[in-house]
């Protein structure tokens, strides 16, 4: 009786072994080498760091800078193929392959993302804003620059500054010494007691002549 039991019992053990390895030679024979490469379906270049899901399942990949891909997969699976500004794309493997590898050139079309539009303050309160706005400095415009560039005060200003170049200076020497040779031996003239240059002094100072010009 013993002895009957434990060929029984080994008989049992070797058809669950059997039938093990026979499972598993079936399933090794049923998988796919899939690979591919993904492009883009207007341009045909190709689309870098796309997923690459078998539907319903764990298993993936991603494809490489080049959008090239290899994986296991099944007859029948499912692969989903998506990448962002692309829209999503499937494929189902045949189970009609002679081949336990299967290539594929994958085409995904572009697709148009629109997103809320997002405005950043920096100042965290509407308030502090008003406040900010109103403090607002503006600066001058090209106008306002060149009006206050061309103002009397800039222009005299820039004019003291201004050195005397070669031929002014050599006027003023000539005049200097036309003036010496002229008056030799002379008084020279002191406008301070020309009663015609008082009377044109005060002249000037009846129309305004040297009142300050206020910017405009």
């Amino acid at each position: 009786m013993k002895n009957i039991l434990s060929s029984l019992l080994v008989l049992i053990l070797m058809t669950i072994c059997n039938n093990a390895f026979s499972q598993d030679e079936s399933s090794e024979q049923d998988l796919i080498q899939f690979s591919g490469i993904i492009v883009t379906g207007d341009s045909l270049n190709p689309v870098p760091f796309a997923n690459i899901i078998v539907k319903n399942t764990h298993r993936g990949t991603m494809s490489d800078y080049y959008g090239y891909f290899s994986f296991v997969a099944k007859p029948l699976d499912t692969i989903t193929f998506s990448s962002i500004g692309y829209k999503k794309s499937t494929f189902i493997v045949p189970d009609s392959l002679n081949d336990s590898r299967y290539s594929l050139i994958q085409m995904l079309q572009s697709d148009t993302i629109l997103l809320d539009e997002a405005v950043v303050y920096p100042w965290p309160t509407q308030e502090q804003f008003k406040t900010a706005f109103l403090n607002l400095d503006i600066p001058d415009d090209d106008l306002e620059i060149a009006r206050k560039n061309l103002s009397d005060e800039q222009l005299s200003a820039r004019f003291e500054a201004m050195p005397m170049n070669g031929s002014m200076n050599f006027r003023l020497q000539m005049q200097q010494r036309t003036n010496q040779i002229y008056y030799a031996g002379q008084y020279v003239p002191n406008n301070l007691l020309n009663p015609i240059a008082w009377a044109k002094f005060v002249e000037a100072w009846k129309r305004g002549d040297f009142k300050r010009k206020e910017n405009k």
